[in-house]
């Protein structure tokens, strides 16, 4: 079992029987958001794709107040320890994968930037495959259309994609990223929040379900679903 909570633009809650995790947790700012770093103490783990404000924001407090582990790249991994004197930080690179109490993490590449908040070197922006039980998630988080997401990503049961466009890939290219990866189902993140990248969900998901043969679902802000 697997539920996946969209807790809008590209944070994200992933349940399995014994892990909390949270995606890239962004509320203080977040002027979509409906909860708070105080609303996660029973986070288990905190995975950070890349070291925009819009993805690190309230990483340091739920780890302070949950005792998460984090776990991102290498470089946003020792400035959460130096900055914000955080130790329990797992710093990896693109290709590693670690094992987890439920299964395991791969991290994968992503393309985009990744300087952070205080113009420290965030490192190598990265996407997430997940393989939870008998369940696999591919988080492709913020990043442009490329065709080695086939490769990373083959056949994984859901495939979580931005679709905001400007700042990542949009709409057209997610379709297509969707088309190679085949996956059963596609839910879309970043997105929303701000003008700048406001979509029509539910057209995308139209979109998908005519273009592709993946199931396209588009979860409201605090949406659940389960797999």
């Amino acid at each position: 079992m697997i539920k996946l909570t969209w807790l809008s633009h590209a944070s994200w809650y992933i349940e399995t029987k014994s892990m909390r995790i949270l995606l890239d947790p962004f509320f203080t700012d977040n002027p979509a958001a409906q909860v708070s770093a105080d609303d996660f103490a029973d986070c288990t783990h905190v995975l950070v794709s890349h070291g925009h404000f819009d993805h690190v924001g309230d990483v340091a407090p739920v780890a302070a107040k949950s005792g998460a582990q984090i776990i991102t790249n290498f470089e946003i991994a020792q400035w959460f320890q130096e900055k914000h004197d955080l130790s329990n930080v797992l710093g990896m690179n693109i290709g590693g994968q670690i094992d987890l109490p439920d299964g395991t993490l791969k991290m994968v590449p992503a393309i985009h930037s990744s300087m952070l908040p205080d113009g420290s070197n965030g490192g190598s922006p990265a996407g997430f495959v997940l393989k939870l039980g008998d369940r696999s998630v591919y988080f492709a988080c913020d990043t442009a259309f490329f065709s080695d997401m086939r490769w990373y990503a083959k056949s994984v049961d859901i495939v979580v994609l931005p679709i905001g466009d400007l700042y990542t890939m949009g709409i057209r290219d997610s379709l297509e990223a969707i088309k190679i990866i085949e996956p059963k189902i596609a839910l879309p993140t970043h997105y929303g929040t701000w003008p700048p990248i406001e979509q029509n969900a539910a057209h995308w998901a139209a979109a998908v379900r005519a273009e592709t043969d993946a199931m396209g679902i588009a979860l409201e802000v605090g949406e659940t679903f389960e797999v």
